[in-house]
């Protein structure tokens, strides 16, 4: 094996220096995209489960319709559809606002499962102590409730945000110029594959750190543990 050849190929210096203001670029788009997609996920995802409790059985009915739906379809499904067919009923959104939309409704669909879980968790007797106080349900909810269903809820709703963020790299299958697609337009002007592995390098240095960040606060919020 031509050792050589093979570091040239994948670690090659001036093809890294040439496109790293590209690539540099499209890791930008990706954390202010994620971010803005983990944010409106999750608290469209509370505010959905929120909604389930107190509403009546139609309702929650069209709701876990809505939230079985968008966990069922493939994201990239829902990327296509949005981004090539509503231009035909004359609603056009761009690349990035496809793409948040989609995540974004996707992730909440699954917070949504997830705060249901949590707040379900929470037994009846935990309501019935705080009424029994001179609390309203809305200050039971918040008060009580809510803080023991987010200690529950914490590690699958940091797992399925980072999986979810992950998926931006979709953006490029409608031109978004996010850090893969930067990648891939770099790979095919180049022919050499060191963007594809600065890309990878990027999006290292990009959700290690949230892992980090998301396996610390488990622990903070776990039961057992002093916060």
């Amino acid at each position: 094996m031509d050792i050589t050849g093979l570091v040239d190929l994948f670690f090659n210096g001036a093809v890294a220096q040439t496109y790293l203001p590209d690539l540099l670029r499209g890791a930008w788009i990706t954390i202010y995209l994620s971010l803005a997609i983990v944010i409106a996920g999750l608290l469209s995802g509370l505010a959905l489960a929120l909604i389930r409790l107190v509403s009546n059985k139609a309702v929650v009915w069209v709701l876990r319709l809505f939230v079985d739906c968008f966990r069922a379809v493939p994201p990239l499904s829902i990327v296509l559809l949005l981004y090539f067919g509503l231009p035909s009923v004359g609603i056009s959104l761009s690349a990035s606002w496809v793409l948040w939309l989609t995540l974004s409704l996707i992730l909440a669909s699954f917070a949504e499962e997830i705060f249901w879980a949590g707040i379900s968790a929470v037994g009846p007797g935990q309501w019935e102590a705080s009424r029994s106080t001179g609390m309203t349900n809305g200050q039971t909810l918040r008060y009580v409730v809510l803080p023991q269903a987010m200690r529950l809820c914490i590690p699958p709703l940091t797992n399925r945000a980072l999986a979810i963020s992950k998926n931006t790299a979709l953006g490029t299958a409608i031109g978004m110029p996010e850090l893969l697609n930067e990648a891939q337009t770099a790979l095919s002007f180049s022919g050499n594959a060191t963007p594809l592995i600065m890309a990878a390098i990027l999006y290292l240095i990009i959700f290690m750190p949230l892992m980090a960040l998301a396996g610390g606060l488990e622990k903070r919020m776990a039961w057992g543990t002093r916060t």
